[in-house]
């Protein structure tokens, strides 16, 4: 999962998105819209590439820099900064969640009530001759 923190810009809190494919700019459709509303493409997108980790792509005539150097194609990194014209996003992948372990804990412990059962029925039985 992607989690963008917005560092400058109208809002703070940060973005989580459970997402291989994320678009950054100021068309509505992008899935984060940043600065005043015109129909233009997206400024840059982060896509999920299984050899090369999330790759991000700019736009041919976008400002976007990556730690400060300017950014056209670039593997991202955990607490890498981008900014896209004034607005400044910081990359991390979100912890994941983890599913609920207590149904597990219970299979193992009736797995193991049973095992612990079945050796003190043999122990009964082969001690009763």
């Amino acid at each position: 999962m992607i989690q963008l923190n917005l560092l400058s810009g109208s809002r703070r809190a940060p973005t989580r998105l459970p997402a291989i494919f994320f678009r950054v700019g100021r068309a509505p459709g992008n899935e984060l819209a940043i600065g005043r509303r015109r129909r233009l493409g997206p400024a840059l997108t982060i896509e999920f590439q299984t050899h090369l980790g999330f790759n991000l792509t700019t736009a041919p005539n976008a400002l976007v820099t990556v730690n400060g150097e300017p950014a056209q194609n670039i593997t991202l990194r955990n607490g890498d900064t981008i900014s896209v014209g004034s607005v400044k996003l910081q990359f991390w992948l979100a912890a994941a969640r983890q599913a609920a372990a207590r149904p597990r804990k219970s299979c193992v412990d009736a797995a193991g009530l049973v095992t612990l059962s079945q050796f003190v029925l043999l122990y009964w039985l082969l001690g009763a001759r």
